[in-house]
């Protein structure tokens, strides 16, 4: 499986945008789709998550109301659509993908990874 995270870029405070994760491969679900960053001097975090369906997602709470995943599955991509921007959500954005189903925080825990795509949110 590969993953090609995309969408990336500079924005000021209070703008938008669309991140993109396209995967290429066999996958067999059930899995999970998660979107995490990255600040400079930071540990990776997750932001959003959804399941293989596109049925259940779930969030940081840094980014509740702000941040919507969603997925479609005839593309084989997850987006994530970040409205709002603060400076503070500048970061390398990776998506990494979980099979078996099983949601978690902990990024070792992801079998596969993109690439990472760099969000700048000047203020």
């Amino acid at each position: 499986v590969q993953l090609q995270a995309s969408g990336g870029g500079l924005v000021q405070a209070g703008g938008s945008l669309r991140l993109s994760c396209a995967a290429t491969g066999p996958t067999s679900s059930p899995y999970v789709v998660g979107w995490f960053r990255q600040a400079p001097g930071k540990e990776r975090e997750l932001v959003a998550l959804v399941s293989w369906d596109g049925i259940s997602s779930s969030y940081a709470e840094s980014v509740k109301g702000r941040f919507i995943i969603s997925r479609d599955n005839d593309k084989n991509t997850v987006y994530l659509d970040m409205d709002s921007l603060k400076p503070e959500d500048t970061a390398v954005y990776y998506c990494a993908m979980r099979f078996g189903g099983g949601w978690s925080p902990r990024p070792y825990e992801y079998d596969y990874w993109g690439q990472g795509t760099l969000v700048t949110v000047s203020s």
